[in-house]
Formats: C-alpha cells, structure tokens, sequence
C-alpha cells in the first residue's frame, strides 16, 4: 500500500509542470439525460477499474451544455465509446476523491473528448467527431474542471477542496496532452462488433432483467452471453 502522503506528493509535483486550470474560476455547466456503462473486460493494471462500454441512452442522452469563460457555449454529447472511468493510479484511489467512477459524468465528457480528437487527429473522423475540431487541449481540460464541478454544485457529489482541482491540473498536464497530439489511435478506440452485439443484446432484454443467459455455442459448449455486464445508470 501507498505511504499516505505519496499520491498527494505525486500529485503537486505532476501540477507543478502542467498547463494551468484555475478551478476556482471555472463556471458551473448543466448535466442533462442518463448513462450507463457496462463491464466488458479486465482493464489495465495501470489505473482505472476495468473494460466499460458507456451506452448513450437513446430516449434521454447524456449531454453536458458548458459556459465558458468567454461566454461561449458548447454543448457535449457522448457517443457509444471504450472507458475506464477517471484513469486514476490504483495507489490514487485510496483517498476520497478520486475514485474511478466518483465523477462519472464528467469522465465521460472528457473521454468522449479525447476520442473525438484521436480521429480528428487520424482524419477518419465521423460526424458525431466533427464538432470538436476547433477546440484546444486547455479547453479540454477546462471542460473536465466544470463538469466536476457542476456535479458538486448541483449536490449529486460531495464537496471537495482537494480532488477537483488536482484532476483538472493533471489533465491539463504533459501526459495528457501527449495523448491530445497522438496518433494511429482511431480505429484501435471504436468499439468492436462483438461488444456492439453484447450492447444491443442487454438493450433488447426485459427492462430490469439482469441476470446471465447461458447458450449453446457452435462448438456445442454452453457459455455466458452476453459477457457484458449492466453495471450502474445515472439520471439527471
């Protein structure tokens, strides 16, 4: 187990050469519709909590609608997508704050983000990607900043001094935005076929129904289907 004052320590010293956020300054966005993520897989051993697909809700999406500074508006619509939650270091998410799926919702703006800005990056962006193509890497990682944000001033999380701020420094920092610039992550980030079918299949269920199927594959062996797994869904 991390030393107590390891994360924190880590932390400063990642903000201290990132780009910066003033989080104090950021205004307070609105989060409309639902989401759902289903488990699909054993993630990295890096960070994170696993494989998750984030589902759209077809009838009442999640869309993140921003202020910026400038008075701007920008509305964020996520898309089917690969997640992992908040990409948090596994000794990070022992302190209150920062687990994987504590801010949820604005993870998922930023990942969407990210993908949408990975095809830009390999030019085989689709129409949903399009939109994003003007907007910078400090926007980004203002925008995570406002979505948490928004989350705490809205009462659907507790009040923290520490965790919004340290997040929104690191993902304006170098490693994230050695992921902003990089390329050939495209085709490698869109959801395969099979997990698609394992989406669709779990959408086509009774509402509520979530326990296993087991079925006769070709080769005559009984299996689970489909693996992906409901795991939570969050209204606004």
């Amino acid at each position: 187990m991390f030393p107590k004052f390891l994360f924190p320590a880590l932390a400063c010293l990642a903000l201290s050469s990132c780009g910066i956020v003033d989080y104090s300054e950021l205004k307070e966005g609105e989060f409309t519709g639902s989401l759902f993520v289903m488990w699909v897989g054993e993630g990295s051993s890096s960070g994170g909590d696993g494989k998750f697909v984030y589902v759209p809700s077809k009838a009442k999406p999640l869309t993140f609608t921003r202020k910026a500074t400038d008075g701007t508006i920008r509305t964020i619509k996520p898309e089917l997508m690969y997640t992992d939650g908040g990409s948090i270091p596994k000794g990070g998410q022992l302190f209150k704050g920062f687990s994987p799926w504590g801010y949820a919702p604005a993870y998922m703006v930023h990942d969407w983000i990210f993908v949408a800005r990975h095809c830009l990056n390999d030019d085989r962006p689709e129409p949903s990607h399009k939109p994003y193509a003007d907007m910078t890497f400090q926007e980004s990682a203002n925008i995570i900043g406002e979505a948490i944000k928004t989350l705490i001033d809205s009462g659907n999380v507790d009040e923290n001094q520490v965790a919004p701020r340290i997040i929104a420094g690191v993902v304006a920092g170098p490693i994230s935005y050695d992921r902003w610039i990089a390329k050939n992550e495209c085709l490698g980030e869109r959801v395969t076929p099979q997990h698609k079918a394992e989406v669709d299949a779990f959408l086509a269920r009774k509402q509520g129904d979530f326990s296993p199927r087991f079925d006769k594959a070709v080769d005559g062996r009984t299996r689970r289907t489909p693996p992906a797994t409901f795991v939570a869904e969050i209204s606004f």
